[in-house]
């Protein structure tokens, strides 16, 4: 295991001195998103939201974040950043908001935390505009995809490799999308189950409720129970929020987040 470099010989912490290092060209990219109702992801496309361009001022917010990571992250380092780009692109099949952040200089330390800190604040901000309209948005999915440059080398994130048992799932053929329910899993519920999405037909539990699929899936892995059974988790059908005694038919897009509160 590597040694963690913001800890000294004590335990205590403190800033890598980086002045042996060599100069060299360095990138990072990092992402986050912002699940959001679609009538509030069109208000924000349409340009019809009261604050202004939403897109355009988190753009702003994440390249002056980036800029001052120094201040709000203790043991970075100032950089002279020689760029800063941030990228928001509408997605309908979130739905919400990607965003991408790109940093770049040439220096002995890395970017990874100044393109972290552009992709949060500017989720943040793109949350702040609009937590008026839509108090359900959940920020997630914040990692950095890349970075280059240093002595480590270029590094590219991948996920991780499937359990054994998830591979299994994997192998079964899909079930068609007119049939299947297609279940997503948002923000860091995500993480928690180690699944995105998964396509499963209604004959595949018994019941054709909202809150009898929800108990098959408790059932599926044991840590799936522990971060399903939340009295506060929040679920939607088509988009819209929903609660246990929905009804479900084939072809339902069901959506399931953590808790969550609004500022």
């Amino acid at each position: 295991m590597n040694q963690l470099t913001h800890l000294n010989a004590q335990g205590e912490a403190h800033m890598v001195d980086v002045s042996d290092k060599q100069v060299t060209q360095r990138t990072a990219t990092a992402s986050a998103s912002v699940t959001m109702r679609l009538d509030t992801l069109n208000m924000i496309m349409e340009g019809g939201h009261p604050k202004g361009d939403v897109l355009a001022t988190a753009r702003i917010a994440g390249i002056m974040a980036a800029k001052r990571t120094p201040e709000l992250i203790p043991l970075c380092h100032p950089l002279m950043l020689s760029k800063v780009e941030v990228d928001l692109q509408p997605d309908e099949q979130l739905p919400g908001i990607r965003i991408q952040a790109t940093c770049k200089l040439a220096g002995q330390t890395g970017v990874e935390m100044e393109a972290l800190t552009a992709a949060s604040v500017a989720a943040l901000t793109v949350y702040d505009m609009c937590k008026a309209v839509d108090k359900r948005m959940v920020i997630g999915n914040t990692y950095v995809e890349e970075k280059t440059g240093g002595k480590s080398g270029d590094w590219t994130f991948e996920p991780p490799e499937a359990e054994p048992q998830q591979q299994h799932q994997a192998q079964k053929p899909a079930p068609s999308s007119e049939q299947a329910l297609h279940i997503n899993f948002f923000a860091e519920l995500r993480e928690q189950l180690g699944v995105d999405n998964l396509n499963l037909e209604l004959d595949d539990f018994s019941g054709s409720t909202l809150g009898d699929l929800l108990e098959h899936l408790k059932n599926q892995k044991e840590n799936w129970h522990h971060h399903l059974n939340s009295p506060n988790l929040l679920m939607a059908v088509n988009q819209q929020m929903a609660k246990p005694g929905q009804r479900l038919e084939a072809g339902d897009e069901v959506a399931f987040f953590p808790p969550v509160t609004g500022g």
